[in-house]
């Protein structure tokens, strides 16, 4: 599904199995091969604990990509899925360790929660290790439910 105008959107990288490292950067380049997506800048990478999973879960490596998009954000979730399993993703139990995670976390302005897709996403505001990559290459970008910035949220926490 191709949109109108091109609209810059925020995906949450992650990764606590293997070589992570490896992992986020093989899914930039998938990423970047996608119709309809261009990478505009990447966060660094952050070392942080697992949050909500087993306790013995190994820390992730995360980060935060900005792209420009002419695809619509189920269309995006739907590529983003495709990386995933690409890279020996596999669903079992929620929050478990994972090769890869990838997540939609602003898509423009738009609030959307269907069954499949919720944006923005519903826990980024809580999550230092979302705010603290998001804010460092997009600090001005606006929770559109919430109305603060990047930056303001990771303040708040």
């Amino acid at each position: 599904m191709v949109t109108q105008q091109p609209v810059i959107a925020y995906v949450g990288l992650g990764s606590n199995l293997g070589d992570r490292k490896a992992h986020l950067f093989t899914a930039l380049s998938l990423l970047t091969e996608t119709d309809g997506v261009r990478v505009l800048q990447t966060s660094s990478f952050l070392e942080n604990p697992a949050v909500g999973g087993p306790t013995d879960s190994p820390p992730f490596l995360n980060g935060v990509v900005e792209i420009e998009t002419t695809i619509g954000p189920h269309a995006l979730l739907q590529r983003l899925m495709e990386i995933e399993q690409a890279l020996g993703r596999q669903r079992r139990v929620k929050w478990e360790p994972r090769v890869i995670d990838l997540d939609i976390l602003l898509f423009g302005e738009q609030i959307i929660s269907s069954d499949d897709l919720v944006i923005p996403h519903p826990l980024m505001h809580e999550r230092r290790f979302v705010l603290e990559p998001l804010a460092e290459i997009a600090p001005n970008a606006t929770h559109p439910v919430l109305q603060m910035t990047a930056k303001g949220l990771l303040e708040s926490i």
